[in-house]
């Protein structure tokens, strides 16, 4: 009898096969693993899948990743600078980089391009200009990609926020066009920030 025949695997294999990076060999070898390892893997692992999944939330004012019973740190204190992000991935980077340390916004994504700018697509673009105006935010960092969706976003977010006090910068040299901030080095990064410059709104 193959793995083929049983639906259970069959099942996991699919789900694990739709992870970033990773393809229907690759799942095959992760599921062989954990089956081998049933106690020592399947098990916590199992476990910790329930937990995260109960008690793990997206905060709505930041975006970013929050226990369910704690308050977000973004309600926590007072701050002055904000670098937006389209997604954790890109804060993760950046915060284990070193190279800006401060508050994050998570977007959730980029603005459709053919679809109209009042179409937000669930982007928590009202709640970032909310945090701007209630903590008296002197810069707003845009750290979007330099694809054309990022591009559109950036200027998007820009003229919502042209009738604040915050000063708006954009990532500078060092990200390649269509460059995606997830897979940015730490010295492509620290170029970016270093050179960040403000956003002029028409």
């Amino acid at each position: 009898m193959t793995d083929s025949n049983i639906k259970e695997i069959e099942n996991l294999i699919k789900i694990i096969s739709k992870l970033p990076g990773l393809g229907p060999k690759s799942a095959k070898r992760i599921v062989l693993k954990l089956i081998n390892n049933r106690e020592e893997l399947i098990k916590p692992l199992t476990n910790t899948l329930a937990q995260v999944y109960k008690n793990v939330v997206r905060c709505k004012n930041c975006g970013n990743l929050k226990s369910i019973n704690v308050h977000c740190i973004c309600l926590s204190k007072n701050y002055d600078q904000i670098c937006v992000v389209e997604n954790i991935a890109d804060m993760w980077v950046i915060e284990s980089s070193g190279i800006y340390k401060g508050h994050y916004h998570i977007l959730g994504g980029t603005l459709p391009l053919f679809e109209g700018k009042n179409n937000k697509n669930g982007l928590l673009i009202d709640s970032l200009i909310n945090r701007v105006k209630k903590n008296s935010v002197k810069e707003v960092i845009l750290a979007t990609s330099a694809s054309v969706e990022g591009e559109t976003t950036s200027h998007y977010i820009a003229d919502s926020l042209k009738d604040t006090k915050a000063k708006i910068t954009r990532l500078a040299k060092g990200v390649p066009v269509g460059g995606e901030i997830e897979f940015l080095d730490d010295g492509t990064l620290f170029s970016a920030f270093k050179n960040r410059a403000p956003i002029i709104s028409d």
